[in-house]
């Protein structure tokens, strides 16, 4: 079993970041770079680094090499294209918005994710500003509604919505997990 290390993420960690990052919306969710919504994966120092409020994390195997990575921010999600009720209850600044939890094919099922989100919220506590902890995902991805559902509870399926919405899953994890 491989030995790793979770960490927050540095200047040096950043091709490695944004490798996991490209290779998980290209090969997982079959979307590509998509700058509307990937900005932050090209400039994730931008986004995670130098803003204080935000946090990015990284596992690291024992050769070095970055194999998950978790990110943090405190944007609220926006309307559109989420539905107006979920902006609502969780408003940018007040909120912990849960980002970019990817984990590389050949490391997952070793609790890298788990350990990954339970460091986030240990940042989002410590932080003594936000409310809430939110975040969204694509039930068409295997495995990670699942997962985000043994972490927190729906707060909203667009699934269940006239027309589907776009189809997310959007859930609220407790801030004292």
């Amino acid at each position: 079993m491989r030995n790793y290390s979770i960490r927050a993420a540095g200047p040096d960690d950043l091709n490695g970041v944004r490798a996991v990052m490209l290779d998980t919306v290209y090969r997982d969710f079959g979307s590509g770079y998509v700058p509307r919504w990937h900005a932050d994966i090209i400039d994730p120092a931008a986004a995670y680094l130098a803003p204080a409020r935000h946090a990015l994390l990284v596992a690291v195997a024992s050769e070095g090499e970055v194999v998950a990575t978790a990110a943090l921010d405190s944007r609220g999600p926006a309307h559109p294209p989420n539905p107006r009720q979920v902006a609502e209850r969780f408003p940018s600044g007040e909120t912990a918005q849960v980002r970019r939890v990817y984990v590389r094919a050949e490391h997952r099922r070793r609790g890298l994710a788990r350990r990954l989100v339970g460091e986030l919220m240990a940042f989002a506590a410590a932080d003594g500003g936000y409310r809430s902890v939110y975040l969204h995902t694509d039930p068409a991805v295997p495995g990670a509604e699942g997962f985000w559902r043994s972490l927190g509870k729906v707060v909203h399926d667009e699934r269940e919505d006239a027309g589907g919405g776009q189809g997310i899953v959007h859930f609220e994890i407790p801030m004292g997990r």
